[in-house]
C-alpha cells in the first residue's frame, strides 16, 4: 500500500495558508491545530468522543480528522463489515445488524442506542444512508446527541425538491423549468411533461446520487420510466413522489461548497465541476470549474450563498446548479445537505479540513475564518475508482481485492479509500474502491499528474473502471475542458474502442513475461534433477516450442526460439523472429519484470492468479493473459439458450411481472431486480411464450442467473 504522506493547509483568521506535513489527520505528533492555539482557555473545545454512522471510505476520512483532533470515534458495522477497515480505525465498534442496509445503517434506533450506550457526544452521517434523513437528525436532538449536520428544518426544506424550488425562486436564484406541484397522479404527471416538452427529466422528490432519476426521451416511454423511478425511489427513500423537470441535453454539472455556522455565518469555498457522469453520478471531478467567466462564477457563489441562508445552513453542504454551455445561463438543481463525496478537491484548492470544519461548528464554535480569508490556489481533480465494469454499461463487479496497489500519496496525491487489499468488495453496497485526488499548480500539470497516477494504480480480483478513467482523463475533449453530462456518450465510440484485443506488443510482452516467469520459478526450485528445468536448455539441439494465450476475447500463439537462460526470439503468425530478453525479480510487494523486445525496454509488475499473469505497465496499457482452460472445463448448466440472465451481480427481485404461459413482445418488461444501490429492469429479449420463472420476490439471485425461460412462439 502507499504511504500516507501528504500536505494539509492550515487556515484561521490571524495567518494565511500555511503548509503541515501531511493531509487528512496524517499529521505528525507535534501539530497543534491554530484554531486550537485559540482554545487554550477551554471555552471552545470539540467533542470528545463521537459516533460515524456510516461505512468504508467515508468513515475512514471522518475518524482521521477526529483522532487528529484527539477526539474518540465509535464506529458502527453490518455483520459483513465486520473484518472492514473503518471497523478496524475506529476505538470502538459495535454491529447493528445484518448485511442489508435497512437491517443496519438504515436502522436509527439501534445507532442512537450504540450512541448513548458509549457515551458519544455526537454523531457524523458521513454521506449516504442517513445523512440527509431529517427524522434522524431530529432523533439525535430529541436523545440529546449532536448531529453533525444542519438542522431537521433544513434538511427537509432542501430535501423536498419542490418545496426547495419554492424556496429559491423566492430567494431569487433560478431554477430550470418545469413542475413541482403535488398532484401526482399518472394522468396529471403525463400532461405536464407534454407540456415541457421532451426529452424530461424526472427525479424522486427525496432522491440524490442519481437514484431514483430517469430521462424520458419520448412520450411513448413516460409511463414505464416513471414506474421505475417511483419503485427506486420508494426502495431508496421509503418516498415515490416525484418532480419533472425540462432536461437540458448538454449542460454542465457546477456545484458550490458551502458551509455555515449557528451564529449566521454562511461561507463559500469556490465551485467544482462535475460534468463528467455515468449514470447520473459522477466519476472525475475537479475543481475550479474550467472555462467558466469571471462574472458568472461569482454569480454562482453569490446564488448558493443566498440559498444557504434561506434555510439558515449550519454545516457542509453543497448547492449543485447546471448551466448551460452555450451562454453561462444557470439553473439551481438540488442543495445536498451533507459532505460530498468529491469534498477533497475543495480541500486541496482552498487549504482547509472540511470536517474539522463540520466539527467545530456543530460544537457551537464560529467560523475560524472570513470570506476573505478563503483563497483558491492551483487545481485539483478525484477520481472516483469503482469495481465495476465499463464494457458491460458500468455494472458493478463485487469481489474479493486479491491485489492491490497505490501510487505514493505525497503533497500532490492523495487517496480517500475505505478498503484493503485482501478485504471484499460487497454486494450490498456501493461498490467504490477509492477516490484518487491529485493537486497542480495548474489545470494541465494536475491532469497530468492524474494521469500518472492511474497509471501506478493496480487492482487484481474485481473489474475496476481504470482503464476508462485513463482513457477519459486522456482524451483530447476533457483536456480542452469541453465538459458536459453527455460527454461519455458523445465520445462513446473512442471511449469505448470496438478492438478490444491486446496489440502486437503486448502479445509478445505477455508471452514473454510468461516464459520469464518460468525461468523465475525454476530458479526457486531446490531440485538439481535437470529433467525438473523448464528453460528450454538442450544439447547441440535449438529449443523451439508454441506458447498460446489468451488476452481479452483472442487467444493468440508465438513461436519461441530458446537463445539463452533469458534471451528468446519470438515469432507471431510466422512471421519474422524478433530478439527478446528478460527477466522476473521480486521486489517489495510482488514481482517486476525487466527486459527488451527488439531492443526496447519493457517492463511491468507482475501479479498471478491461478491461470492468469496480470502485467501492470507504466505507460497505462495493463493487461492479463491466461492460460486458456479446456472448453469442458467452463462448461456450465446455468443460463441455458431461451434463458433471461439477471445482471452480473447479487440482486434480489423487487417485482415478477409475468406468469408460465404469458406471451410476451421483445422489450416488455418481465421483472426488476435491486442490488448494488440500483433497480435494473429485466426485458424480454424475443416475441415468446414464458415457459418458467425460476424467483419469485424478494428472493435473492446470484450474478448472472437464468431467471425466466422464453420460448420462441
Amino acid at each position: 500500500m502507499a504511504s500516507s504522506g501528504g500536505l494539509l493547509f492550515v487556515l484561521n483568521r490571524y495567518s494565511k495558508i500555511r503548509p503541515t506535513r501531511s493531509w487528512m489527520g496524517l499529521v505528525s505528533r507535534d501539530y497543534t491545530s491554530p484554531w486550537r492555539e485559540q482554545e487554550s482557555d477551554g471555552q471552545n473545545r470539540y467533542f470528545d468522543k463521537i459516533l460515524v454512522a456510516n461505512r468504508a471510505e467515508i468513515a475512514c476520512r471522518v475518524m482521521r480528522t477526529a483522532h487528529r483532533l484527539g477526539i474518540e470515534t465509535v464506529a458502527v458495522y453490518s455483520e459483513a463489515d465486520k473484518n472492514s477497515m473503518h471497523v478496524a480505525m475506529a476505538k470502538e465498534a459495535h454491529c447493528i445488524g445484518s448485511a442489508p442496509s435497512s437491517d443496519s445503517y438504515l436502522r436509527m434506533d439501534r445507532i442512537i442506542d450504540v450512541a448513548k450506550k458509549t457515551g458519544s457526544q455526537a454523531i457524523h452521517p458521513g454521506y449516504g444512508f442517513l445523512s440527509e434523513n431529517k427524522n434522524f437528525a431530529a432523533l439525535c436532538k430529541d436523545e440529546g446527541i449532536e448531529f453533525i449536520g444542519p438542522s431537521p428544518s433544513a434538511i427537509e426544506k432542501m430535501g423536498v425538491k419542490r418545496v426547495s424550488k419554492e424556496i429559491m425562486s423566492t430567494s431569487s436564484v433560478p431554477v430550470v423549468p418545469g413542475y413541482f406541484g403535488k398532484d401526482q397522479s399518472n394522468e396529471n404527471l403525463q400532461l405536464e411533461a407534454d407540456k415541457i416538452g421532451y426529452p424530461v427529466l424526472i427525479k424522486a422528490d427525496l432522491g440524490g446520487g442519481g437514484k431514483g432519476m430517469r430521462i424520458v426521451n419520448e412520450r411513448e416511454e413516460f409511463n414505464m420510466m416513471l414506474e421505475a423511478c417511483r419503485s427506486e425511489a420508494l426502495k431508496s427513500f421509503n418516498d415515490d413522489k416525484v418532480l419533472l423537470e425540462k432536461y437540458l441535453s448538454k449542460p454542465r454539472h457546477v456545484e458550490v461548497q458551502v458551509i455555515g455556522d449557528k451564529h449566521g455565518n454562511i461561507l463559500h469555498l469556490f465551485e467544482r465541476d462535475c460534468s463528467v457522469q455515468r449514470r447520473h453520478q459522477k466519476i472525475i471531478e475537479e475543481a475550479p470549474g474550467p472555462n467558466i467567466s469571471q462574472s458568472t462564477r461569482e454569480s454562482i457563489w453569490s446564488a448558493a450563498v443566498r440559498a444557504a441562508k434561506a434555510v439558515d445552513y449550519v454545516g457542509a453542504g453543497t448547492v449543485e446548479f447546471i448551466v448551460d454551455t452555450q451562454d453561462e445561463t444557470f439553473y439551481f438543481m438540488e442543495m445536498n445537505t451533507r459532505l460530498q463525496v468529491e469534498h477533497p478537491i475543495t480541500e486541496l484548492i482552498t487549504g482547509t479540513d472540511l470536517v474539522e470544519l463540520q466539527l467545530r461548528v456543530a460544537a457551537g464554535h464560529p467560523l475560524p475564518l472570513s470570506q476573505s480569508d478563503i483563497t483558491c490556489t492551483g487545481h485539483a481533480f478525484e477520481a472516483r475508482i469503482y469495481a465495476e465494469n465499463p464494457s458491460e454499461s458500468f455494472s458493478p463487479s463485487p469481489g474479493l481485492l486479491r491485489h492491490l496497489a497505490t501510487p505514493s500519496s505525497s503533497e500532490t496525491v492523495r487517496i480517500d479509500t475505505g478498503v484493503r487489499q485482501g478485504d471484499e468488495v460487497t454486494a450490498y453496497y456501493d461498490p467504490m474502491i477509492a477516490k484518487l485526488v491529485v493537486w497542480g499548480p495548474t489545470r494541465t500539470l494536475a491532469l497530468n499528474k492524474l494521469v500518472q497516477s492511474l497509471h501506478n494504480y493496480q487492482i487484481v480480483g474485481v473489474h475496476s473502471n481504470l482503464s476508462f478513467l485513463t482513457s477519459l482523463a486522456s482524451h483530447q475533449s476533457f483536456i480542452d475542458a469541453d465538459v458536459h453530462t453527455g460527454f461519455i456518450e458523445q465520445h462513446r465510440e473512442s471511449l469505448f474502442p470496438s478492438n478490444k484485443g491486446l496489440s502486437p506488443r503486448q502479445q509478445k510482452l505477455g508471452i514473454l513475461i510468461m516464459l520469464a516467469l518460468e525461468r523465475y520459478n525454476n530458479t526457486r526450485n531446490l531440485s538439481l534433477d535437470p529433467f525438473n528445468s523448464t528453460d528450454g536448455g538442450r544439447v547441440n539441439t535449438m529449443h523451439h516450442r508454441k506458447v498460446s494465450l489468451k488476452g481479452k476475447d483472442e487467444i493468440f500463439t508465438g513461436s519461441v526460439e530458446y537463445i539463452g537462460s533469458d534471451d528468446f526470439n519470438i515469432s507471431m503468425d510466422n512471421s519474422q523472429w524478433i530478439p527478446c530478453s528478460g527477466q522476473v525479480r521480486q521486489k517489495a510487494g510482488g514481482l517486476v519484470f525487466n527486459g527488451f523486445i527488439d531492443n526496447e525496454k519493457a517492463s511491468a509488475d507482475v501479479v498471478t492468479t491461478e491461470n492468469t499473469i496480470h502485467c501492470f505497465t507504466n505507460d497505462g496499457n495493463s493487461f492479463s493473459v491466461e492460460f486458456p482452460m479446456p472448453e469442458y472445463y467452463n462448461k456450465s448448466s446455468s443460463g441455458d439458450v431461451g434463458g433471461v440472465k439477471s445482471p452480473p451481480y447479487s440482486t434480489r427481485v423487487n417485482k415478477v411481472l409475468v406468469n408460465v404461459g404469458d406471451n410476451v413482445k421483445k422489450g416488455q418488461l418481465l421483472l426488476t431486480v435491486e442490488g448494488m444501490k440500483m433497480e435494473t429492469n429485466i426485458l424480454s429479449p424475443i416475441d415468446g411464450v414464458v415457459t418458467e420463472v425460476l424467483y419469485n420476490v424478494e428472493d435473492v439471485v446470484a450474478a448472472n442467473s437464468k431467471v425466466v425461460e422464453i420460448i420462441n412462439d
